[in-house]
């Protein structure tokens, strides 16, 4: 099911703009606003079936649901040019359909948790990097598809690939009880632990950080180092080689470490990445300072699932939504200081990530999660003020 949803995501994302912009023949002014109505309905509605499936034994439904209205959403839009019939979609269909990404790993999450919750981590980033691969060969495949016809093509592959995955969770997923329905005499609050905001700021900023890096990377090594867009390619393609076994074995690691001294090792090394990024004089320095990126993407893409799982475990769609919201959001954060990047030269933007990065690892230094129940290894250290606050 990961497989099948993360591919399905993967051919059509990195070429909506280009859809928009020939198929439907929008303008610049109504892709902007399409795009941005996509990032905002899909969080939302990611958002409100979090807080559903926390309350019901319903999971598996959602699941199915999701996956149908993926199907229905990318069917649809394979046949219809209308461009506010293609809004109405977005806002409703596909963004149901993105709820599937958090809620499969808030489902995969209890799985874990029931049967070896020392482990639950190393599942979850497991099953994080089946993604990853799903995103190394989607592009490919969606790039094959319009070579060989159109973008019916694409969506309507998309559309089996959601059928695929509501097929396999009618055979084979069963349903999981309600994980928030409260035990005999017992009673808590349905919010959040207080400081779980400003660690989810922290998050944000760091995506923010990784998307306008990814954004700028083409036009900083064409325009500024001497390179080509061919370069930019291959330094994000040997990015995303290093990132699958990095995440694997953070996953292993784990099971020995406490996630949160993990994610500070992660979040460093973005503020060095930015950094070399920001000095960088040719593309070899760009490709070699990869591997501190991939390093940042591996710990907080990988374990950021889990770390937000821990600090609510009786709440995993809430959880699981608050982190994977943080992308949609960053998206959104990012498009103003790419215009920034636009007006001033693009080294402008690694030197706007080196700062976002930075506070985001003060964030995630200074504010220190409740205690978890989760069966991770605790990571000893004093209470500080902000620990009891």
């Amino acid at each position: 099911m990961f497989l099948t949803t993360g591919i399905a995501t993967a051919v059509v994302g990195p070429f909506l703009g280009l859809f928009l912009s020939t198929a439907v023949e929008a303008s610049p002014v109504q892709a902007t606003f399409f795009l941005v109505t996509a990032s905002l309905s899909g969080v939302a509605m990611s958002w409100a079936i979090g807080r559903i499936s926390d309350r019901r034994p319903m999971r598996r439904t959602l699941l199915i649901i999701a996956a149908l209205a993926g199907c229905a959403g990318a069917g649809l839009t394979a046949f219809i040019r209308d461009y506010w019939v293609l809004l109405a979609l977005t806002a409703t269909a596909t963004a149901i359909a993105g709820s599937l990404f958090p809620q499969s790993f808030a489902y995969a999450r209890q799985a874990l948790q029931r049967d070896d919750p020392s482990r639950a981590a190393m599942g979850i980033s497991m099953l994080r990097t089946v993604f990853s691969i799903a995103w190394v060969g989607g592009p490919a495949l969606a790039a094959f598809l319009l070579e060989a016809g159109d973008f019916r093509y694409v969506y309507g592959t998309a559309s089996i690939l959601y059928l695929v995955a509501a097929l396999v969770a009618v055979r084979w997923l069963p349903e999981m009880e309600a994980p928030a329905a409260p035990r005999d005499g017992e009673t808590h609050s349905a919010r959040p632990p207080r400081v779980v905001y400003p660690i989810l700021v922290g998050f944000a900023l760091m995506q923010t950080s990784m998307v306008l890096g990814v954004q700028a990377m083409p036009l900083f090594a064409s325009t500024e180092l001497g390179g080509s867009v061919g370069d930019a390619g291959l330094v994000l393609g040997l990015c995303a080689a290093l990132e699958i076994p990095l995440m694997l074995g953070f996953g292993w690691l784990s099971t020995r470490l406490p996630i949160r001294r993990i994610i500070l090792v992660g979040a460093a090394c973005g503020v060095l990445y930015q950094a070399l990024a920001w000095s960088a004089t040719s593309v070899w320095m760009l490709a070699a300072a990869q591997v501190p990126n991939a390093i940042l993407i591996a710990a907080v893409s990988g374990l950021g699932i889990s770390y937000f799982q821990d600090m609510m475990p009786r709440y995993p769609g809430r959880a699981t939504t608050m982190f994977t919201n943080t992308f949609p959001i960053a998206q959104i954060l990012a498009a103003p200081l790419f215009g920034l990047a636009q007006e001033f030269g693009f080294r402008l933007a690694y030197g706007l990530n080196l700062g976002l990065s930075a506070l985001g690892l003060l964030l995630l230094l200074i504010f220190r999660p409740p205690a978890s129940n989760s069966g991770q290894p605790a990571e000893p250290a004093p209470q500080t003020a902000v620990d009891q606050a």
